[in-house]
């Protein structure tokens, strides 16, 4: 695993502290590792077992990639568990609302590590007393020179 330091977590204690983070730094998780294992079980759950990621041998002999890769909706599916590492909203309720945009400029190997920046891009009140809260999101590999997944994901939040 890279070494780096621990990231850090930040206290988000009403819907003024979220409004307060449009358009600043971003937040940004640990590194996790995506081995083999975490790649079968996503095969498993999703029933998406192409070869570029369930089958090593033959990635590395025909695929353009040098070896198996993660699905990207795995690198997606990531996102909501590494914003609760870095923002530990203090709300009575989240609710992942949906996805503006989702891209996936470059692959993420087995074995890499990866990680991803959470910026708040905008804040909306909603009828209903929630917060909606677009968050610009990049998902990175150690080392690699492009984002693997670049997001728009948009949460509410009952306070």
């Amino acid at each position: 695993m890279p070494e780096r330091e621990r990231a850090a977590s930040v206290e988000i204690a009403d819907a003024a502290a979220l409004r307060a983070r449009v358009g600043g730094e971003p937040l940004v998780s640990d590194w996790i590792e995506i081995d083999q294992a975490r790649v079968g079980r996503f095969a498993e759950a999703t029933g998406d077992h192409q070869w570029i990621h369930v089958d090593p041998e033959r990635a590395r002999r025909e695929s353009p990639f040098g070896g198996p890769i993660a699905h990207g909706f795995l690198t997606l599916s990531l996102i909501p568990a590494l914003l609760t590492q870095v923002a530990k909203i203090k709300h009575r309720m989240g609710v992942n609302y949906g996805l503006n945009r989702v891209r996936f400029p470059a692959p993420v190997p087995v074995g890499a590590h990866v990680r991803a920046r959470f910026a708040v891009a905008e804040t909306n009140e909603l009828a209903d007393g929630a917060l909606q809260v677009t968050w610009d999101v990049t998902v990175e590999a150690d080392g690699a020179p492009k984002p693997s997944c670049v997001a728009q994901f948009v949460t509410l939040h009952y306070f």
